[in-house]
């Protein structure tokens, strides 16, 4: 059977728009594109011309109009298409241009087009573009059937770094397809291919054919909707962000409510599914129906911390009503702010103490939405009921991943008794199939049976902090990750933060909890007329935690700036800072437990007593996607959670199999490796037979059966019960290991730290086969860790002692750890030659150093790596005979853009007397071996 070519597709796709209304326009370069532009945006603001007795742009006035959309960066670029330009036609009369129709989405004008060719860093060919007003909104990249679809998402990722630029900054989503499988994206680069998402319907079934998916996802109006309402220019990133399905049919039954009926509702859509976005979305789009006076976002005062303040910021600027007075409330709501972000707490003081809510009462009869973020929590008391009987024109809708039901309402209230109907849900087992959020690894601690009774006895508490310290690394892969430790109560907290202490940790912990000034003092002792067991209060206690705190990070908090403190704690949490050490565990009791997103969280420890939705929340903060590496959200608890595990996730799957939710236990993932490991060795039987492997055909195999080992393996190696050393495995460790290196030699290429410091040819394939190995995602972060950088590779040889005996086996040990790395492995013959030149031949000096403390090894490994570059780029002049100064600018031109500018090496070969296609192949070339300098010399 042949396979569907990428042809046949791209045809398909094309005539499926054209039935659709779109126009077909047939562009071949740049100069059409800009041609096509200027005939659009006349035909779009054709009545706005024509106020001024025109049908056209003069050349001239075009040209200004170009300059206007050439500046700024690709995130002002997408405030520029949805503002009106204010254009001065030269009789000086002035001209509203609009680019995008954004209330009336669908009077747009809508074109397709194929093989459009940029001249970029390279000469690229994108497969079908989508224009709306001329403007190229829409890039779609495809492949043939049987090709995975993470290459066509690398492939705009390439485009990013050689050709996207001119009106191509403009484009505002990205598609990807093979024809079976088909997902979109935001103009976001890099943000990960986990981070791209299939349509579906409203009910969560996917359109994955892309057929299907043009119908609907493509239909004209549906895409202008998409990118005039549900494209969210975040501030805080300044970076373009789209809403997934689900999250688009929660805010149009929002909407539709709103504008045809008075009745309330909430959505439940599972935690970790963005729902901040989303009602934000809401807020917004509602704020802009005719006869809605105020939006209201509420929040609990705990949730709303610096951080999540800022996250708010980021969607609506100035929106968030973040001081603790309550006039600044009464302000913003009898004024002309119509969005307003507070706390339930500060809106129950304004509508109940007299001395404000007579400021309120004009407003008290408006129309209000009020939506209330997390309905879970505290919109069941007496401060929910003040506030929707103090407004008389009020609409209210609640979004929660855990709604309250009869089996877990505590009060007797459910969330349907408040809110109303469930107007739509996403619920967990929808999220986890569609690869937003992980599944959960949930292991039980089996240590000393006799343990098991008093939850506060010492030894017990020893026994589990001493596991954590020895299982640590292994659960979070070497500290790549970071763990939570949830304990029962703040004595417990403190007792545990006390043994951690006494047991010397290498780790960073860290301990935080709320604490009130007058606390009840009561302890074991209580009664007994023996006194206190402790001459501290709480707020002391923390305040030594703390002062450990400061000695570790360099800080000077105290219980005064307690909040400062917990916002210092959340970003070490979240290790996005480089700038910033990062916190390995944090010990608490309720905080953190909700509301806290943390990507680089993949453990939570629990001892302590938790149910239903108090729970799933917790376990929430371990699942949050990631990469390949993060393969579920790791749960290990200290006591016998199972029965609550089991009815937590039952009751807020929708009655759906645990198995969906719940990673299987350890000897069934065994048996799964075991069998994929006979599987492989049968076609493998040893790790010479790779060696016999000639064709590009016969790699690929290899390398896709591999992959599949790689993945499993990392999905198994964080199980307590796995052993590398265990003899149960049917491949031994060292085996394994014999085979990821050649796996690595055909996924990053052979390296041998005795080679000559250049950038070298690609291996050439062997036979006529065109499936080549270019079609693969190689899945490579899966052999990286975050952990094995520039800094950790110095601190390794910085603890080297070369008259020791075992100088030549350590120094080894750093060149095998950055073989076995795939970013690393490309480093190993530079840090070979660092090593050679700075310990090697230089005894003395190095211990001399490292005994004074005068040793400097990251000024040296600069020097080192800058006169290496130049000798690779001298190298590789001489090679090409080409000026050496031109490959000096492109590199710099390079560190200081971060794009490639060919035009450089463009001007230089054609110096060279050489034919046309000759001079494109030694382009190419140079091009190549640039490209692997800079990957060579690159530390980030």
């Amino acid at each position: 059977m042949v396979t569907q070519s990428e042809q046949v597709l791209e045809n398909a796709l094309i005539k499926t728009l054209q039935d659709n209304g779109y126009e077909y326009i047939q562009i071949k370069e740049e100069d059409n594109l800009l041609d096509n532009f200027k005939s659009q945006l006349e035909k779009h603001n054709k009545k706005e011309l024509s106020l001024h007795g025109r049908e056209h742009f003069t050349k001239k006035e075009f040209e200004r109009v170009l300059i206007h959309l050439e500046g700024g960066t690709r995130f002002e670029k997408a405030k520029k298409l949805r503002d009106l330009y204010p254009l001065e036609l030269e009789n000086g009369e002035r001209v509203w241009v609009e680019f995008l129709n954004r209330n009336k989405w669908c009077q747009n004008e809508f074109q397709v087009s194929n093989q459009i060719t940029v001249e970029g860093r390279k000469t690229c060919r994108y497969d079908v573009t989508i224009l709306i007003n001329g403007l190229p909104l829409v890039q779609i990249e495809l492949k043939k059937r049987g090709i995975e679809l993470k290459k066509a998402y690398d492939q705009i990722q390439r485009y990013h770094k050689t050709s996207f630029y001119g009106l191509f900054d403009y484009i505002q989503l990205f598609v990807i397809s093979n024809g079976v499988n088909t997902r979109y994206f935001a103009n976001n680069p890099n943000s990960g291919y986990k981070f791209t998402f299939n349509w579906t319907d409203a009910e969560n079934k996917p359109f994955n054919d892309l057929s299907m998916f043009a119908n609907f996802f493509l239909e004209k109006c549906n895409l202008g909707k998409m990118i005039s309402k549900y494209i969210v220019l975040h501030e805080g990133d300044k970076c373009l962000m789209v809403l997934r399905p689900y999250q688009f049919y929660a805010v149009e039954r929002i909407l539709d409510r709103v504008q045809n009926s008075n009745n309330n509702g909430y959505i439940w859509h599972t935690t970790g599914a963005g729902k901040t976005l989303t009602s934000f979305k809401a807020a917004q789009l509602a704020s802009d129906i005719d006869g809605i006076d105020k939006v209201l976002f509420v929040v609990d005062r705990r949730d709303l911390d610096t951080q999540t303040q800022s996250e708010y910021e980021a969607f609506e600027p100035g929106a968030v009503d973040s001081t603790d007075n309550t006039r600044e409330l009464i302000r913003r709501l009898s004024g002309d702010s119509k969005i307003i972000i507070t706390t339930i707490q500060k809106l129950n003081t304004a509508v109940t103490r007299d001395y404000y809510n007579k400021h309120l009462q004009d407003v008290r009869n408006k129309k209000v939405v009020m939506i209330f973020d997390e309905c879970h929590r505290s919109q069941f008391g007496d401060s929910h009921k003040n506030i929707v009987h103090f407004f008389n024109n009020l609409q209210i809708f609640g979004f929660t991943g855990t709604p309250i039901f009869v089996e877990n309402a505590k009060q007797d209230i459910t969330t349907k008794e408040v809110f109303g109907d469930c107007m739509h849900k996403y619920l967990i087992k929808d999220a986890i199939a569609d690869e937003n959020v992980l599944g959960f690894l949930v292991e039980y601690y089996k240590g000393s049976e006799d343990l098991s009774i008093d939850n506060m006895n010492e030894v017990r508490m020893r026994e589990i902090a001493q596991f954590i310290l020895n299982n640590f690394y292994k659960s979070t892969f070497d500290g790549e990750y970071n763990a939570l430790f949830a304990t029962q109560s703040i004595p417990m907290l403190l007792q545990y933060y006390k043994i951690f202490k006494e047991l010397n940790p290498k780790i960073k912990i860290g301990a935080i909890f709320t604490h009130v000034a007058n606390g009840n003092q009561d302890d074991e002792q209580t009664g007994m007329n023996q006194g206190f067991v402790s001459q501290t209060v709480e707020s002391d206690q923390l305040q030594m935690i703390m002062d450990d705190y400061n000695q570790m990070f360099g800080t000077a908090f105290s219980t005064e700036n307690f909040r400062a403190y917990s916002d210092d704690i959340n970003l070490r949490m979240k290790k996005k800072k480089q700038d910033m050490k990062p916190l390995d565990l944090l010990l608490v009791v309720n905080m953190f437990l909700t509301g806290f997103d943390a990507k680089k969280l993949n453990t939570l420890y629990i001892d302590k007593n938790l149910e239903y939705h108090g729970l799933l929340q917790a376990f929430s903060r371990t699942n949050r996607v990631l990469n390949e590496k993060k393969r579920f959200g790791k749960i290990v608890c200290f006591r016998d959670l199972k029965s609550n595990v089991d009815a937590s996730i039952k009751l807020f799957s929708d009655e759906n199999p645990i198995e969906d939710i719940i990673r299987p236990p350890y000897d069934e993932v065994k048996k799964e490796f075991n069998e994929l490991l006979l599987d492989f060795k049968e076609k493998y039987p040893s790790v010479d037979s790779i060696d016999g492997l000639k064709s590009e055909y016969d790699k690929r195999d290899f390398v896709l059966e591999f992959r599949e080992l790689i993945k499993k393996r990392a999905e198994i190696q964080i199980y307590e019960d796995f052993d590398k050393e265990n003899n149960d495995l049917v491949m031994p460790e060292q085996e394994f290991e014999d085979f990821r290196s050649k796996y690595l030699d055909i996924a990053v290429g052979n390296i041998n730290v005795g080679d000559t410091l250049v950038a070298g040819e690609p291996e050439i394939p062997y036979g006529e086969d065109q499936r080549t190995l270019d079609d693969i995602d190689f899945c490579l972060e899966l052999l990286h860790s975050d952990i094995i950088n520039v800094a950790y590779i110095l601190q390794l040889i910085s603890d080297l002692n070369p008259s020791a005996d075992d100088y030549p086996e350590k120094r080894q040990q750093i060149i095998d750890t950055m073989i076995k790395d795939a970013v690393m492995r490309n480093k190993a013959k530079l840090i070979e030659g660092f090593i050679r030149q700075n310990v090697d031949e230089n005894k003395n000096g190095f211990e001399k150093s490292k005994a004074d403390g005068s040793m400097d090894l990251e000024s040296r490994l600069n020097e080192y790596m800058n006169r290496a570059r130049q000798e690779a780029v001298e190298y590789l002049a001489e090679e090409e005979g080409i000026d050496s100064d031109a490959l000096i600018q492109f590199l710099n031109e390079y560190d200081y853009l971060q794009r490639e500018k060919p035009e450089i090496i463009q001007e230089a070969v054609r110096k060279k007397k050489v034919k046309l296609k000759e001079r494109k192949n030694i382009q190419s070339r140079i091009l190549r071996k640039l490209r692997d300098i800079i990957s060579m010399f690159n530390w980030e």
